[in-house]
């Protein structure tokens, strides 16, 4: 699968697509291969803070439980309610699910993350 190019990812496996100062975040194609089939999301409330690589939720797949990472430093504007109810959307379509959009403190953060290229590069070496 190809990794979406306006991106930005974490080695973590995260991705972020920013919008002005709103990011939306995600995992990767290679995050929801590795865990398989994903049956529960944990995620925050709106309002909560998040910092850059610190813990935001979870994802449980029928393999493990694996922590989110968050790729920047602001605040939870949104949750996508839809995965309480179908968490294996991210399976489906993991580069155009988000699960939670971030108003970033400080939105030059985006420049430290990789680009597709280097993300690429990067899992092509985990493999």
């Amino acid at each position: 699968m190809a990794y979406p190019a306006n991106y930005r990812y974490t080695r973590e496996h995260e991705w972020i697509d920013l919008v002005g100062s709103i990011g939306a975040i995600g995992i990767t194609d290679y995050a929801q291969n590795s865990l398989g089939d994903i049956v529960y999301v944990d995620l925050p409330k709106v309002g909560d803070a998040v910092s850059s690589g610190a813990t935001f939720g979870s994802v449980e797949s029928v393999k493990a439980v694996s922590d989110l990472f968050s790729p920047v430093t602001g605040t939870v504007t949104a949750i996508n309610e839809e995965l309480k109810d179908a968490p294996d959307k991210i399976n489906e379509k993991p580069h155009e699910t988000w699960i939670i959009k971030v108003k970033l403190a400080d939105p030059a953060e985006i420049n430290v993350l990789l680009d597709a290229a280097a993300y690429e590069a990067f899992i092509a070496e985990e493999s």
